[in-house]
């Protein structure tokens, strides 16, 4: 199976996924790029990702391209290599984000720093449906240039971040159950963490294998050994990330979990109440209004956006945003580079809970307390969307406070917000509401599930 989005290309390992598929789209993508410059690449450390990269590194190098290699590294990394450095005009990282262990894939970023967006993926898209991969060499090689040490740069971007306060962090002494599921942040984790003044970091599954102790995807049902393990070790906090490190998942102390929609609430209030007032912050149109809760108390707009990290990221590029982020656990600090990063997030949350002072259990319940609840309406054809979204529309839009209609359709009530949107890979419409109580929201949900 191989699956082509707005997130890049992803498929299963050695089937759908082949060593000529990443060859054809290596060669395609260095076709599309500026040849003359240096594309960074990485992978997430998953099992069969280093000969993925190889091939990758080696096409470039074939079609004239010069290749940042930085080897096995957190997606934010690659990301920030290319924002930061003029001489770098794309990147490509090998990574399923956190698709099961049989998966792997490609995302691409273009010279901003961001993903390809819709536009630039159909233009990739074409020139790999239309051209060979020899097609794109121009007959001179590129070579090949040592990246390792950038990791060394993005930890050091992390630690300058002006919101974060290391003295702080230390005289906590924090001790922290530390979940990367042996992929890549294995490594550059642990670094942090020290370099932050965490006391005792418990390594529950960074050895850099790419066997993933349990499935990769950082939601509860897949964390039951670390809870355990929190438990077991007295732990302040577990802090998960998923392969390729670019979402942050917070476990508290009880073992339970902080819920991904309060991590960037957490992260955006550790910002905003030490910067000056006024700013901006971009959320997506699925995240809590939370958000809007803290902003308020420090003057700051909330834009939100469409689903989609690289929807968040333009948004906040347009508004000079100072923070922004998904609830899915995705943190975006533009001062360090603009796309999702959990060691900004791990950066950010510990030194929230070093101003709070409390345990990390009573810092959530501190936090504004609404409930998110999640459904879906199977749809017979994609034709069918539109109809729903009407029916929905006439059923809620008159009692609504605001209705946006730029990504499906959300209504925003005054205690509660409910928001549809097609899948972009499934036959389905996805429903979210939220409300200060569960069965408010799950009331909601009913009456837009009703037929």
């Amino acid at each position: 199976m191989l699956i082509r989005s707005i997130s890049g290309l992803r498929g299963t390992a050695g089937d759908g996924l082949t060593a000529d598929v990443v060859a054809r789209y290596a060669a395609s993508f260095a076709r599309m790029s500026d040849s003359k410059g240096t594309i960074a690449v990485g992978y997430d450390g998953r099992l069969g990702g280093a000969a993925y990269y190889d091939i990758c590194v080696q096409t470039l190098v074939t079609c004239g391209c010069d290749v940042l290699s930085i080897g096995m590294a957190p997606t934010p990394t690659v990301m920030m290599a290319v924002e930061t450095k003029p001489e770098v005009v794309g990147g490509i990282i090998i990574t399923a984000s956190h698709n099961p262990q049989e998966w792997n894939g490609m995302k691409f970023i273009a010279q901003t720093g961001l993903f390809l967006d819709a536009d630039e993926n159909a233009k990739l898209w074409e020139i790999v449906d239309s051209e060979s991969p020899q097609s794109a060499a121009p007959g001179e090689a590129g070579e090949i240039i040592d990246g390792r040490d950038f990791i060394d740069e993005h930890i050091q971007a992390v630690l300058d971040i002006p919101y974060v306060d290391r003295e702080k962090i230390a005289r906590r002494h924090f001790r922290v159950v530390l979940d990367c599921v042996n992929a890549s942040g294995s490594f550059i984790q642990p670094r942090l963490l020290q370099a932050l003044g965490v006391a005792d970091v418990i390594e529950f599954a960074c050895d850099g294998s790419g066997i993933f102790p349990h499935r990769p995807e950082p939601v509860p049902e897949n964390l039951t050994s670390l809870k355990e393990a929190i438990l077991r070790e007295k732990a302040d906090l577990g802090i998960v990330v998923d392969p390729d490190a670019d979402r942050l998942v917070l476990i508290m102390e009880n073992g339970e979990p902080f819920i991904e929609e309060n991590t960037i609430v957490l992260c955006a209030e550790q910002v905003l109440k030490h910067a000056p007032r006024g700013q901006s912050v971009v959320v997506n149109l699925s995240t809590t209004r939370a958000v809007e809760d803290i902003a308020s108390k420090y003057d700051a707009k909330v834009f939100r956006t469409a689903v989609g990290e690289i929807n968040v990221a333009r948004k906040m590029q347009s508004e000079h945003a100072i923070i922004g982020g998904e609830g899915s656990g995705g943190v975006i600090l533009p001062s360090v580079h603009t796309g999702r990063d959990s060691l900004v997030g791990v950066a950010l949350a510990l030194s929230a809970l070093s101003d709070f002072e409390g345990p990390i259990s009573a810092k959530r319940k501190a936090l504004p307390q609404y409930e998110i609840v999640k459904s879906k309406i199977e749809l017979t054809s994609a034709e069918q969307v539109q109809s729903v979204l009407s029916v929905l529309s006439d059923r809620f839009a008159s009692r609504a406070v605001r209705v946006n209609r730029e990504d499906g359709i959300r209504f925003d009530f005054e205690r509660s917000w409910l928001h549809a949107r097609a899948s972009n890979t499934e036959a389905i419409i996805r429903i979210i509401a939220e409300a200060p109580t569960r069965a408010e929201a799950e009331a909601l949900l009913a009456e837009a599930r009703r037929g």
